[in-house]
């Protein structure tokens, strides 16, 4: 008996471990039989048997292309028989994902985060008027409340300006204007009381609503 013991480091490698070592062996065997027409038989079994041991994916769509997949893959391609879908490759299967760009437009200020960039051009896109004029210092006040978050407790409007200008690539410039952002105290202000109001639970628990 002891002699018939197998270890996992003398056992072929699992190619969908998962699946566990049963099912390998059942693959091994379709494989191995050499009428096409049995072949076929036994692999169509063998579907319903990995559908029953993933019952969670009966719901998901393509479930039975799934299951064809997984069992070439098992077989290590090695499979011959009529599947319902294109047979997957072994190619398509190692082949490296392509590298994705990271969405950083300017790493220069990252604590204005991406979307002020955004804000940006859709300001700049706009017809000239009192409500582009709002919009532009309301981004203003965002990146002013933006870089005290991330940097310090006061900064002067004439540097939020330039970098306004700077991220707008000049067509923005709030230095000719005779108007003031939003006092830093207060953009920390309102920054510390809205803290508090996440860190505290039994603020909102119990109040009625006001229609």
């Amino acid at each position: 008996m002891i002699d018939n013991l197998e270890y996992n480091s003398e056992r072929p490698k699992l190619n969908i471990p998962e699946y566990g070592r049963h099912i390998q062996k059942m693959v091994d065997y379709v494989v191995a039989i050499e009428d096409r027409e049995e072949r076929n038989k036994v692999a169509q079994a063998l579907i319903g048997v990995m559908g029953n041991l993933n019952p969670h994916l009966r719901d998901v769509p393509d479930f039975q292309h799934k299951l064809w997949d997984q069992l070439f893959i098992i077989s290590d391609f090695q499979l011959d028989v009529d599947s319902p879908f294109p047979k997957p490759t072994r190619e398509l299967l190692e082949k490296r994902p392509d590298k994705l760009p990271y969405p950083q437009n300017f790493p220069k200020y990252r604590f204005y985060g991406n979307n002020i960039k955004r804000m940006i051009d859709v300001c700049v896109s706009w017809e000239e008027g009192d409500l582009k004029d709002a919009l532009k210092f309301t981004i203003a006040n965002h990146m002013k409340k933006s870089y005290l978050n991330w940097n310090k407790d006061s900064v002067k409007d004439e540097t939020i300006f330039e970098h306004l200008y700077e991220l707008s690539e000049g067509k923005i410039n709030l230095a000719k204007w005779d108007e003031d952002l939003a006092e830093s105290k207060d953009l920390v202000k309102n920054r510390a009381n809205k803290q508090r109001q996440n860190n505290n639970p039994r603020k909102s628990k119990g109040r009625k609503k006001r229609y």
